[in-house]
């Protein structure tokens, strides 16, 4: 299984590789750029070469998240242009450093008609993809369901990819806590949730895990991520549903609180008992 954490770049591309490496990772997640911006980066083309090289050398895996203002769902037009640039800046970066995928939320409309969300998400997502000839994806993320109920089902993530004009440049990551807060997942309906994943075909574009359990109970809505085992959501329910063959290749990344008692080292350590 591939497994690991958010890497800071503060230090660069390669010397983020290089630190999740070190920390016996052979899968990290690292943000392209500043997390609280959509400001284009002109970032540093060597370096991000010499990341490429090492996480190939070493057989990782790297995955990026957008910044934290990226909406898919932006009304208004000059944010939602800026949303297009950076995440084609975020996209050429992916690339460049040999991540593969880039993460983007489902998208947050404020607006009184969700059908209108949806076009929006829908035309953000062809204006980014009409001109990205990478192979690095755009992998949706499923919500959690605050403030509106938008990309909480993996009907809602299929439809929306396969209603772009680019679908087989579209993938999925799929985030536990997410899963579990919306009340698609409530830890013990696993099955129901594979075989409702086969018949979409959601797994089939399934390209990383956010592994993360949840400080409040299934259906809360809530997006508060917790450390492996000290949520709600447990380590006997996050084993059981992630032991299942299909997630076997897909590099899971933590997102949870790395505490004295329980670092994530020790998280990962104690999930990988149970999975194996």
């Amino acid at each position: 299984m591939y497994i690991g954490t958010h890497i800071s770049i503060r230090h660069g591309y390669q010397a983020a590789a290089l630190h999740a490496h070190k920390l016996n990772m052979n899968a990290y997640q690292f943000f392209p750029k500043n997390p609280r911006s959509l400001t284009i980066k002109a970032y540093d083309q060597d370096d991000a070469e010499a990341c490429r090289r090492f996480i190939s050398e070493y057989g990782m895996r790297a995955i990026v998240h957008t910044p934290y203002p990226v909406n898919l769902a932006a009304e208004e037009e000059a944010l939602r242009q800026a949303t297009v640039r950076s995440i084609l800046n975020d996209l050429e970066i992916c690339e460049a450093c040999g991540a593969l995928g880039l993460v983007v939320h489902f998208g947050k409309y404020k607006g009184v008609d969700p059908l209108q969300g949806y076009r929006l998400i829908i035309r953000s997502l062809d204006e980014v993809l009409a001109m990205w000839d990478g192979n690095t994806m755009i992998l949706l993320e499923n919500q959690a369901g605050e403030a509106r109920c938008m990309g909480t089902t993996l009907e809602e993530l299929t439809q929306i990819r396969s209603l772009t004009r680019y679908p087989e440049k579209i993938g999925f990551c799929f985030d536990t806590c997410h899963a579990y807060a919306s009340g698609i997942w409530n830890g013990n309906n696993s099955e129901e949730l594979i075989e409702k994943g086969k018949q979409l075909q959601y797994w089939e574009a399934l390209r990383a895990v956010h592994l993360n359990d949840s400080m409040y109970e299934t259906g809360s809505l809530k997006d508060r991520h917790a450390p492996l085992g000290e949520g709600k959501i447990g380590l006997e329910n996050l084993s059981q549903l992630l032991s299942h063959a299909i997630f076997r290749e897909i590099p899971h990344i933590l997102e949870t609180p790395s505490q004295k008692n329980n670092s994530h080292a020790q998280q990962i350590t104690r999930f990988l008992r149970l999975i194996y």
